[in-house]
């Protein structure tokens, strides 16, 4: 079934089955105690779980599809030898019986680029805040979004039954979305979600711009996501310069898979061309349904602060 399905249904079917992989990985690194914790920055950090299910990740994907491009968010050394227990080779096969969509079904190596946070949630993960932490894997093609897996290690953590730990979400743009039940929010309420950990006079004023009835502060872009994608809450609002892409793609895909929006705070999409910068320097905002309601709420002063400088020229662009 593998030789003959189309290489996105081929790469989101490995990527699943990697996604397990590393969220074994990742809990074998808590229960050994030594997380080996890492300061990249303020507020920033890694532990051994973001090394090595990072290491699983990449290798694996890396391995069977050589000639994609594929980016981490973690800085590792690319000649270091990966042993065979940080590598899958399955594929998962209730995804391959899923039929690609026409649109996608011929795209080539060079069209794609996935992006993995083996870790998204790290702060959380080592204070014991284990329902925020996902495993990200997102692919885009030609730039857009179109396929993610969003791999909970720690659902149902609190059961400590490790046969029955772990979800596996996952959404192609076109195919729908898998693996979780969804609700449908309160009609008369308006719930947010926003960062736990990163917040600033910016984000508060956006978050407290679109009326909220509740406020939502959780670790992880996926975690954050995840929510809406459950119905649990009605948007997320993010208005700062410190989300990256492989934050955002895997959520992002899944997201739209079940006909939510995705966009930086200025309403423009997101690109996940291979060559562009990591970070997402306009914000994100994501939600459910009514995605310009929310994005007309956000005041003009906080857009601008987003908005590209303007050339030395003056003029928006170079004179040649």
């Amino acid at each position: 079934m593998a030789a003959t399905a189309p290489l996105l249904m081929r790469i989101i079917s490995s990527s699943v089955a990697v996604s397990k992989r590393a969220g074994t990985v990742i809990r074998n690194v808590l229960r050994k105690g030594d997380l080996g914790i890492v300061e990249k920055g303020k507020n920033d950090l890694q532990t051994e779980a973001d090394r090595s299910a990072q290491r699983c990740i990449i290798a694996s994907l890396h391995r069977q599809f050589p000639k994609v491009a594929i980016f981490g968010e973690e800085q590792l050394d690319p000649t270091e030898k990966i042993e065979d227990d940080f590598l899958e080779s399955d594929m998962d096969e209730e995804v391959l019986k899923m039929t690609c969509p026409e649109n996608l079904s011929n795209v080539q190596d060079d069209d794609i680029v996935i992006w993995v946070d083996p870790l998204d949630g790290t702060s959380e993960f080592t204070i014991g805040l284990l329902d925020h932490v996902t495993v990200l894997i997102g692919v885009a093609v030609k730039g857009k979004a179109v396929g993610g897996v969003i791999y909970q290690p720690y659902y149902n953590y609190q059961l400590e039954d490790e046969n029955n730990m772990g979800r596996c979400i996952w959404g192609i743009i076109g195919l729908g979305a898998y693996g979780f039940g969804k609700q449908m929010p309160t009609k008369d309420q308006n719930i947010i979600t926003t960062t736990r950990s990163h917040s600033t006079r910016t984000v508060t004023e956006a978050v407290e711009a679109v009326e909220p009835t509740e406020v939502v502060r959780v670790g992880g872009a996926g975690h954050k996501v995840l929510l809406l994608i459950e119905g649990k809450v009605h948007a997320y609002v993010f208005a700062s310069k410190g989300c990256k892409k492989w934050d955002t793609c895997a959520p992002e895909a899944v997201l739209h898979a079940i006909g939510g929006t995705l966009s930086d705070m200025l309403g423009n999409p997101i690109l996940y061309h291979r060559d562009v910068p990591r970070k997402n320097s306009e914000g994100v905002l994501a939600t459910l349904a009514n995605h310009e309601w929310y994005l007309n709420k956000i005041p003009e002063d906080i857009k601008q602060e987003f908005r590209p400088e303007p050339s030395a020229s003056g003029d928006g662009g170079s004179k040649n």
